[in-house]
């Protein structure tokens, strides 16, 4: 592993093989429940037994990247700078995450994924395997921010969707097999399988046949 300067590593993380792990960068950072554990007894986090990141091997994290504990990570992963995955995450292989994403936490993203920069995924998201996501796409999981409570529920991204930039998906809605979001587009409605959602708010149209395939990630 080849480790730059100022890089902190907490709890019971455990690193792959050629792994190259970029300035600044925290693994295993601990959640909120474990500082206050900490807090509360007077404990030095660095002390404390915890899980803390699990990634696999040939990973490229770049500098001050934020990584927190109970994460899961698979082989040949990417990231840009800045980038923050926080707890309850998984992983698959074969996945890029781009500059200044952030992923909320309690998150499932599959094989084959490609997350391009200032891309937002809240709380309980899903993306499954061969999924593109544009730069500065916004997922969403609350209906009524802070006026009520409700499940949070975000998106699902199902196999080989592809998510335009600067769109919006609202919560709870399913991106379907194969289809495409457009660049801008509003996603108020679940898009089913091989359709186009475009415009604000997005409506379907049939996807052209030279591009009813899987994105090759």
């Amino acid at each position: 592993m080849m480790k730059l300067e100022n890089v902190k590593i907490y709890g019971k993380s455990s690193i792959g093989r050629n792994a190259i792990i970029g300035d600044g960068v925290i693994i295993g950072y601990p959640a909120a429940n474990l500082l206050k554990i900490a807090a509360s007894s007077g404990s030095d986090i660095k002390d404390m037994n915890f899980k803390g990141a699990i990634i696999g091997d040939d990973a490229v994290i770049r500098s001050h990247s934020t990584i927190y504990s109970d994460v899961i990570i698979g082989n040949n992963f990417r990231t840009g700078h800045n980038v923050m995955i926080r707890e309850d995450t998984r992983i698959g292989n074969d996945v890029l995450i781009g500059t200044n994403t952030i992923l909320d936490g309690r998150t499932v993203i599959g094989n084959n994924v490609s997350i391009q920069g200032n891309v937002y995924i809240p709380l309980n998201v899903v993306v499954e395997d061969h999924v593109f996501i544009g730069p500065c796409a916004v997922l969403t999981n609350d209906k009524y921010p802070i006026r009520n409570r409700s499940e949070l529920k975000g998106p699902i991204l199902r196999r080989g969707a592809s998510i335009g930039a600067n769109s919006t998906i609202l919560p709870g809605i399913e991106v379907g097999e194969g289809a495409m979001v457009a660049a801008g587009a509003l996603v108020t409605k679940d898009v089913p399988d091989w359709k186009l959602a475009v415009g604000f708010p997005a409506k379907f149209k049939d996807i052209p046949e030279d591009l009813k395939t899987l994105n090759n990630i």
